[in-house]
């Protein structure tokens, strides 16, 4: 049976509507992993991706998977057994972070803070003063709850100690300023589906010179064999050596998909986002709602929407798809039919989708 497919409004949490331009390159003929014409391709993209990701970092490539795999990657890579890991956890992929460290035998050592509320540095200078802690991982955009995580005090602290720091930018790159070198990133991972508007499948990645050495001389082998960066860099550096086989066609899509990023501007594409979050934050108070984080704290790719009392969150999503053809999230973990995620991402930032959101609500909630 030939797929039918009604094209929707995407507007929650990811993935965002993707640009007709990459749905054609990747309909570009296949070619072999090690063609000359794709090695060209992939070193053109190495370097787009490193303008966006604003890094000199050599080992910055897509990885073939979703963001959770770049999480797994920046873990399984720098961590090893009985290593001290300091995570923050102020929502779900913090929370997902703790687990694959704990996976991988670290020794976690967690710093909350209440699910919209961005971590407290002075949390993470306690966390890291007992000495001896290999890395700190954040989440910069924490889907789950909205929150914008700012990263520079923090990174200072981390360094200070002799740690290396570790960012989550799923849902910030591309719509947010993510400058890796600027704050000493050490391991930075995304994924594709966000802000970059290109079909989930890869997750963008840079590690430093000191996490890259951390790396290269590991005690033990990494643990994941696909994700191991120790062969992986070996088929994106010079060396081309075989690993496994690259998802060629994505990585057409992701290559034009950067092309199109650059086209626009960084600073064009962060005020682009900001203006169409400020519009809608703007709407949604004339109607009585709010967003869940403080403002200065707020994503804004991601906006949480606290829901009303008596209003029923399953509703309105399905009267939102059905009758307006609009997909906008529901909340995760402690925030389960507490809030409603409204994703402003990529292609999908809009003032028009702003618009459209804001008349389907009003009418819906009456």
């Amino acid at each position: 049976m030939a797929l039918d497919i009604t094209p929707r409004v995407l507007m929650g949490p990811g993935p965002s509507n993707v640009d007709p331009q990459v749905l054609q390159a990747m309909a570009m003929p296949t070619l072999g992993h090690l063609d000359p014409d794709f090695i060209k391709i992939m070193e053109s993209t190495k370097d787009m991706l490193k303008r966006v990701m604003m890094t000199q970092n050599e080992l910055t490539i897509p990885v073939s998977g979703t963001g959770s795999a770049g999480m797994e990657a920046a873990v399984c890579n720098l961590v090893e057994p009985g290593d001290k890991v300091v995570v923050c956890v102020n929502g779900v992929f913090g929370t997902r972070m703790v687990d694959v460290a704990s996976r991988y035998g670290a020794e976690v050592i967690r710093v909350d803070a209440p699910w919209g509320k961005p971590i407290d540095p002075e949390d993470v200078r306690k966390a890291v003063a007992g000495g001896g802690i290999k890395l700190v991982g954040i989440v910069h955009a924490e889907t789950s709850t909205g929150v914008l995580q700012p990263l520079e005090e923090i990174s200072k602290i981390v360094h200070d100690a002799g740690a290396l720091l570790l960012v989550d930018t799923v849902t910030s790159l591309g719509g947010h300023p993510v400058k890796v070198d600027e704050w000493k990133i050490d391991a930075c991972y995304s994924g594709t589906q966000k802000c970059l508007s290109i079909p989930p499948g890869l997750a963008p990645i840079s590690f430093s010179p000191a996490a890259v050495e951390v790396i290269a001389n590991r005690k033990t082998k990494v643990e994941n064999w696909y994700l191991d960066m120790n062969f992986i860099r070996n088929y994106w550096g010079s060396e081309r050596v075989y690993h496994h086989t690259a998802p060629i066609n994505a990585i057409y899509g992701f290559h034009e998909g950067l092309r199109l990023i650059l086209e626009e501007g960084l600073e064009n594409r962060w005020a682009r986002h900001k203006a169409n979050h400020e519009l809608l934050v703007s709407g949604l108070a004339e109607m009585g709602l709010s967003i869940l984080p403080d403002p200065g704290f707020r994503l804004w790719s991601l906006n949480a929407v606290t829901i009303p009392d008596g209003v029923d969150d399953m509703a309105v999503r399905k009267q939102l798809l059905a009758d307006y053809n609009i997909e906008i999230g529901g909340g995760l973990g402690d925030l389960k039919g507490k809030v409603w995620r409204v994703g402003l991402m990529g292609v999908s930032s809009t003032p028009n989708n702003v618009i459209l959101l804001l008349g389907a609500l009003k009418k819906i909630l009456g």
